[in-house]
């Protein structure tokens, strides 16, 4: 306590001339342990104690910060740090390899070298997040700047307002850009919205500054606040139109490019949201917002440089492509009712009579005399095209719908779909699904499995008159299945890893077939277009892009199956894979073909155990992976998995026979229908189940009018300059009509001939918000802040301005240089 006392009285006597080794001693000071996290609470509150005692403390440390925040470049701040940037991954993975090497030199004018200079340790996100809300409301609450430095609150308030306007065109230019209109030609429909939000951002921040009088650099405190609503209900209707795009994502496919885009937009307005929060006179959202700008500067001044975080954020950004585009093959079903349930027996019954066959295909290849690469070749086009087949024939393998099932897991805990509690609730009932599911498709695999193969070998037996398999090989495959003496169960999970692999390529293909219209393409071709009939060729291009991901999937998961051992040989690696449906196979060849005299009920159970395991480990190891890809591209923190190991567990014990037999009522999940089918209904996301209007802006003023078609032909040979009409302007008979530039007639007549546009957005009749150009923003030349009103003539001549003292606080000309800022103080090294 007397330090912190100390350390406040340095901070009040260097309010002026603010030096950040002082910032940094308090911050120290307030510092704890990663042991001793609960500690953070007792500082922060021993620094509320010592300000509310000497109210003085709680001014100057105000008037420090600010102080010396605004000596950096703050803009950035509020506009870039914790949005995702838009260049490539491995652009910045040699940058910061490069940094590694010989190392960047920082921006010393940026707040976050600052933030990086006083919070250096990494673990004060930890502490930082450790301290309780009504702690942060307490101090932000003590910490009020008096009149006298009211300039240095409006300086920042500056900041901000230019902020929002910067952001509001960066969410237009996204909103519009050419590769979102792609995916979503609908998206011209609703692209009043972005102009409309940024239309309103101007008007909030023209009406903010002349309602505080930001411009004379006070903040005084107006009769009645600027209403922030309109603005926000914007950002809700661009919100919501993203939302909308989402859905439609299954029908369009998306590349990484338009992933990052589409991030990068929802992050931009929801810091938007902040920003305007932060300005606005709701205490307890302004607190919020402080908070989470702390924060997320801590983070980010942390980990600007870390090769770790970069790799984090663009393998969630992969998952997150993978999880948006949702399959449409069946193995992305999921029984929820008995209906279901049959189909899936009946499907993995299919599969399990192929796999009978691909078991003993593989077997009989053994005998052949192959290098390791072609015994590789030969066991993947084994595995690789008996999975296709399997695919084709409508049949399943057991396994793999749990690595096939990310989109399912995404959309049932969807951004929209309710508080994170209800949402976990939700993915539990999925996960008993999901594994009953699995139950049923592995005893359709191994029911059918393991009578073939007995059928097959007793057939052989039969018609050769010699085992299909020798007493050695069949010893070799039963001691495969050993769980014990054996790395049966370590080859299962390798094999568990493949199965989630193949369910990340087939969402890839699938996305891929979608995003580059394979199947319009493929009827395009022309060979093709010579060799088979136009409903063979539609039929064709039709099947492919419909299961290109399926087919890679199980291709791919079959080479990968094939090869394994042959490159654990190469490379002297006990490695290899372990499959339940072979497996079963293999348990009937090794007990038929081994001799009685080595056949015991100790060979037959451990046997059967070690082919349950395998089936256990395949399932637990695909899944996680599957779940914990879907988790991450929702962004659901990793300390819930406990609870959702729970929920399962609970259910586990309250209802186990739901984990092998179909419930009595089906469960309904947000997306999910009673077949386990994907639903792709553009209006399921949508408050109170209706779709985007075509109208969807609210626009608020109504000084600007579409132009009715009646009038249109009235206004074709008017020489226009504007493209909106003003109602707040009056008419000017001294237009000239070579003045086709908009700035220049504005700058030159401070008003304006009513002028309408026809605006082909879909849109018939509505309002439109705007402001006149007169009233756009410009940069103050004392102030650097930006200034509601230009200056509406010439009547201030070039010599009068130059006599204007720089510490004016007027507004200034938009065509001044402005002044070079501040060069902040050096931080340390």
């Amino acid at each position: 306590m007397p330090e912190l006392k100390r350390i406040l009285q340095q901070i009040t006597a260097l309010s002026d001339v603010p030096d950040p080794a002082v910032l940094k001693r308090l911050i120290d000071e307030l510092r704890v342990t990663e042991k001793e996290p609960v500690l953070a609470n007792d500082n922060i509150q021993n620094l509320i104690d010592v300000i509310r005692q000497h109210p003085e403390y709680g001014d100057g440390l105000a008037s420090f910060v600010l102080k010396l925040i605004i000596q950096y470049r703050q803009i950035a701040l509020y506009t870039d740090t914790g949005i995702m940037s838009d260049q490539g991954f491995f652009n910045s993975l040699r940058r910061l390899v490069g940094h590694r090497l010989l190392p960047i030199l920082p921006q010393e004018d940026s707040v976050v070298e600052l933030v990086g200079y006083l919070f250096n340790k990494r673990s004060d996100e930890r502490w930082l997040a450790n301290i309780d809300k009504e702690k942060w409301d307490e101090l932000v609450e003590l910490l009020r700047v008096k009149e006298e430095h009211l300039d240095l609150v409006a300086t920042a308030k500056n900041s901000i307002l230019n902020a929002i306007i910067i952001l509001s065109y960066r969410i237009s230019g996204l909103g519009l850009h050419p590769d979102l209109m792609d995916s979503y030609p609908q998206m011209l429909n609703y692209s009043a919205s972005f102009v409309a939000q940024n239309q309103e951002a101007v008007l909030f921040v023209n009406q903010y500054r002349q309602a505080h009088e930001l411009d004379t650099l006070t903040d005084i405190t107006p009769e009645k606040a600027v209403d922030p609503a309109p603005l926000l209900v914007m950002i809700e209707q661009c919100e919501d139109i993203v939302a909308t795009v989402r859905k439609r994502i299954y029908k369009t496919g998306i590349s990484i490019r338009l992933t990052n885009m589409m991030l990068r937009l929802d992050q931009s307005l929801q810091r938007m949201r902040i920003l305007t929060e932060l300005v606005t006179d709701d205490y307890n959202k302004r607190d919020l917002a402080v908070i989470e700008l702390i924060q997320t500067l801590i983070t980010t001044a942390n980990r600007r440089y870390s090769i770790g975080y970069l790799i984090d954020n663009n393998t969630k950004l992969l998952s997150r492509k993978v999880t948006e585009n949702a399959s449409r093959v069946g193995e992305h079903y999921i029984s929820t009712d008995k209906s279901g349930y049959q189909k899936m027996f009946k499907k993995a019954s299919i599969g399990g009579f192929i796999i009978a066959f691909m078991a003993t295909t593989k077997i009989l290849a053994y005998h052949l005399a192959l290098a390791p690469m072609g015994r590789a070749f030969i066991n993947s086009m084994i595995y690789g095209l008996g999975f296709v087949f399997i695919h084709v024939i409508r049949g399943t393998v057991a396994t793999k719908q749990p690595a096939m099932t990310a989109a399912a897991i995404a959309s049932t805990i969807s951004d929209g779909s309710g508080k994170k509690s209800h949402q976990l609730t939700k993915l539990s009932e999925l996960v008993v699904d999901i594994l009953r599911t699995q139950f049923v498709a592995i005893m359709g695999n191994v029911m059918l499995a393991v009578p073939v193969a007995l059928i097959i070998s007793f057939a052989w037996l039969q018609y050769t008159g010699t085992p299909m398999i020798d007493t050695e090989k069949a010893g070799h495959l039963l001691h495969d299945l050993d769980p014990f003496r054996s790395l049966a169960l370590p080859h299962a999970a390798i094999a568990g890893v493949y199965l989630f692999l193949s369910g990340l390529i087939a969402g890839y293909y699938d996305n891929l077939a979608v995003y580059n219209h394979v199947g319009a393409r493929i009827q395009r071709h022309k060979l093709l277009k010579i060799l088979l009939p136009k409903s063979w060729l539609q039929r064709f291009g039709g099947f492919v892009e419909a299961n290109l991901g399926a087919i890679m999937g199980n291709f791919l998961f079959g080479v990968f199956l094939g090869s394994t051992a042959t490159i654990g040989f190469i490379f002297g690696l006990p490695i290899d894979i372990r499959h339940i449906a072979f497996a079963s196979a293999n348990l009937a060849h090794g007990l038929f073909n081994m001799s009685a005299d080595d056949i015991s009920w100790n060979v037959i159970l451990l046997s059967i155990l070690g082919v349950a395991l395998i089936g256990i480990v395949n399932l637990m190891v695909s899944f996680s992976l599957a779940l914990f890809v879907a988790l991450r591209s929702k962004e659901v923190r990793f300390f819930e998995w406990g609870r959702l190991t729970k929920l399962v567990f609970g259910h586990i014990i309250s209802h186990p026979s739901d984990f092998f037999w179909p419930r009595d009522k089906p469960m309904k999940y947000a997306r999910i229908d009673s077949q386990g089918r994907m639903i792709f209904d553009d209006t399921s996301g949508q408050k109170g189940g209706k779709p985007i209007p075509a109208n969807y802006v609210v626009r608020r003023l109504s000084d600007v009018k579409i132009l009715p078609k009646s009038m249109q032909g009235n206004m074709k040979n008017d020489p226009a300059v504007t493209d909106i009409q003003y109602d707040n302007q009056t008419s000017d008979s001294n237009f000239d009509p070579e003045m086709t530039s908009r700035e220049a007639y504005s700058t030159t007549h401070p008003t304006m001939a009513k002028q309408v546009i026809d605006l082909d957005d879909g849109l018939m009749d509505d309002n439109l918000n705007s402001v006149p150009y007169t009233d756009d923003i410009q940069y103050d030349r004392s102030t650097k802040a930006l200034d509601s009103f230009a200056t509406s003539s010439n009547e201030i001549s070039r010599d009068e301005a130059d006599n204007t003292d720089s510490d004016s606080k007027g507004a200034g000309d938009a065509k001044t240089p402005l002044p070079k800022p501040k060069k902040p103080p050096n931080l340390p090294s």
